[in-house]
């Protein structure tokens, strides 16, 4: 029986997120009320806008069950902003902003810059297979530092960014500062049904 992905509803890119996670082999649905999350065996997080999705996860009442339902052991995967969103540290974050935390590493909001310095490079993720993965970054994050017990899964490694950290996993989250979404190749999403399926 295919596990039930719920990606949450509240900015981002729901839909290209549940085209993936079918195709990935899981039934997908837009989580937009709080009552959805007991349905749902794993939660991706989009990107979108950071602090915003923090305001909009408190006004709609789903900041506390998403901390219940991540403490409790239900498996999250946060692209781009839902990168942020796990986190347990920001850098250049709002003073007020919160996370759902979890993922025990430091994270930089728009460290690789503005809209305009959005680009395209390929990654090697070995956790993926040999064949590189197209990474698309948006105002996107990267990683600063990570605790011991967090799994490094891929990094930058050529140019003046080698070396940066964009794919992590540690206790059923996973992150990652692209957007795999948007690219046709599902192996991400795989790599997090599979994470679902073992819980």
């Amino acid at each position: 029986m295919a596990p039930r992905v719920g990606v949450l509803a509240l900015q981002g890119d729901v839909r290209e997120h549940i085209s993936a996670l079918d195709q990935a082999g899981a039934s997908a649905v837009a989580v937009r009320g709080v009552d959805q999350l007991r349905d749902i065996d794993g939660l991706v997080i989009p990107g979108g806008e950071s602090t915003t999705m923090s305001k909009l996860a408190l006004r709609d009442g789903f900041m506390k069950p998403l901390r219940e339902a991540r403490a409790a052991g239900m498996p999250m995967y946060g692209s781009c902003a839902g990168m942020i969103m796990l986190a347990d540290r920001i850098h250049d974050g709002r003073a007020d902003q919160e996370t759902i935390g979890g993922l025990d590493i430091d994270v930089r909001r728009n460290a690789f810059g503005r809209q305009v310095d959005s680009f395209e490079m390929d990654l090697l993720i070995p956790a993926l297979g040999q064949a590189p993965f197209p990474g698309v970054f948006i105002r996107a994050p990267w990683v600063e530092a990570v605790a011991p017990a967090v799994t490094v899964l891929g990094r930058i490694d050529v140019g003046e960014r080698a070396g940066t950290i964009v794919a992590v996993e540690h206790a059923g989250l996973l992150a990652t500062s692209f957007h795999p979404e948007l690219t046709g190749d599902t192996r991400v999403h795989a790599y997090f049904v599979e994470m679902v399926r073992n819980r």
